[in-house]
């Protein structure tokens, strides 16, 4: 049952995202998309069109900003970057993010069976 991959827990995908863009540079979707699925061993799985809608909920809230570029296989891109109001969210939804992980953390189990 652990192998199943994971979708994120509502609400978290922005978080995801900024995350993603904040560890580097600028990315195109599909470079997102494969980062998330490499940084958790394969454990979370987000969907094409999921990203892509909150990529544009994220840039009409000025959390990214985008421009158009050349991939890496030479196809015409929108690649994403995090904007300082986004480092700001970033800051401020890891901070809940914790508090939530530790929340749980005293109710949920630490290790089957217990």
């Amino acid at each position: 049952m652990r192998d199943t991959p994971l979708s994120p827990i509502p609400g978290t995908l922005e978080l995801l995202i900024l995350r993603t863009l904040g560890a580097g540079s600028e990315m195109h979707g599909f470079a997102i998309l494969e980062w998330i699925h490499q940084s958790t061993d394969d454990a979370l799985i987000v969907e094409d069109g999921a990203l892509y809608h909150a990529l544009h909920r994220m840039e009409r809230r000025r959390w990214v900003d985008s421009d158009w570029g050349i991939s890496e296989k030479g196809r015409r891109a929108r690649y994403y970057r995090i904007s300082p109001e986004g480092r700001r969210v970033l800051a401020a939804e890891e901070e809940r993010w914790s508090r939530y992980v530790e929340a749980v953390g005293k109710i949920a189990p630490r290790e089957a069976g217990t």
